[in-house]
């Protein structure tokens, strides 16, 4: 094999792999940049309903809504579902997902 082809099949390979390696950056900065901005939204969220009494109150019935798979809903898990999307009417999660974070809290 002449020299020139060794080099330009060596050059080709640096390419490839440059941007094999770009391509993995750029997809990892975006997943991690998603995961970051959902993150942030929830932590916002719940850090403002940490002190929320009528949220607090709530915890023993979102542990029952969550212990069976939203069959059982009490008085208190309801009102604090409806005071949450009314204090977060940008929210976009389901009632099992509100009582995980109820009991998360």
């Amino acid at each position: 094999m002449s020299l020139s082809r060794l080099l330009g099949a060596a050059a080709l390979l640096a390419l490839a792999t440059s941007a094999s390696a770009t391509s993995f950056v750029v997809t990892t900065d975006a997943v991690v940049g998603a995961v970051g901005a959902t993150f942030d939204a929830t932590s916002d969220v719940t850090s403002s309903l940490r002190d929320d009494k009528l949220v607090l109150a709530a915890r023993d019935d979102a542990a029952s809504f969550v212990a069976s798979a939203g069959d059982i809903r009490g008085a208190r898990l309801e009102a604090a579902l409806v005071h949450i999307r009314s204090a977060q009417p940008q929210l976009q999660a389901s009632d099992l997902q509100l009582a995980q974070a109820i009991l998360a809290l």
